[in-house]
């Protein structure tokens, strides 16, 4: 976990990411990233130079249904307020719309629903657990199926809730996040889709490009986040 900790620590101070006064919600769907990010927030929040304050919110897709008192006990314990907000995502885009490809409208709606709650609860800053390697399917997902350069930003304003996204992992591995998670209440994720998707083809070609190339990720990494480091046509558009 120090190690984490250490990652957040560099990407609160490089990005500003947590002002003196700050009500946080943390989106805990159960899953070892946003397990991992709450403890980490936890701890951070002791020894933290600004004070502010944290609460755990679930959105539950399935009104209701999903047993998430491990998520209530883990939360007890590291002195965090717990919420859970029900909805219907998965009726809405499982049975009602029927979706083929239902990822993009999934998050979506649980983007809104999590921004829409932490408003309610009081909060102005929403943490989200994508970490690294997020960061860098992303980047792929967006070049090899959407033909453009682009991926999420580790601090992003939504003015149509006035609500600011942090997203503290941003330097942690999927890796380091897996070995701190050991141990953690982990929900297993019932999505029919899970491991399904054009994420894990990127998972496995950038898999396969890391055998040849162990620091395959960290040079890509370095590339999105070093501007110094761009070399694209706009520089010609003057």
């Amino acid at each position: 976990m120090k190690k984490i900790i250490s990652a957040i620590n560099n990407a609160i101070k490089k990005y500003s990411m947590i002002d003196d006064g700050d009500k946080i919600a943390v989106g805990l769907s159960g899953g070892k990233d946003s397990l991992v990010l709450l403890s980490a927030l936890s701890q951070y929040q002791k020894h933290a130079k600004k004070k502010f304050s944290l609460i755990a919110i679930t959105i539950d897709q399935t009104n209701g249904k999903t047993d998430f008192s491990p998520l209530k006990d883990f939360c007890k314990h590291l002195g965090v307020e717990y919420h859970i907000e029900n909805s219907e995502i998965f009726d809405v885009v499982f049975e009602i719309r029927k979706e083929k490809n239902p990822c993009s409208l999934c998050a979506k709606m649980r983007r809104g629903i999590l921004n829409s709650t932490a408003k309610k609860l009081g909060c102005n800053k929403v943490a989200l657990a994508h970490h690294s390697d997020d960061l860098i399917e992303t980047f792929f997902l967006s070049l090899f199926y959407e033909a453009r350069l682009s991926t999420f930003l580790p601090v992003t304003y939504l003015s149509n809730t006035n609500i600011t996204a942090i997203r503290p992992l941003i330097f942690a591995t999927e890796e380091s996040i897996k070995n701190a998670s050991i141990n953690m209440p982990i929900i297993k994720n019932i999505c029919p889709v899970n491991h399904k998707t054009k994420r894990e083809e990127i998972k496995l070609f950038l898999s396969n490009l890391e055998e040849k190339n162990p620091k395959i990720k960290e040079q890509i990494l370095n590339a999105i986040i070093s501007p110094e480091r761009y070399n694209l046509f706009d520089k010609l558009l003057k």
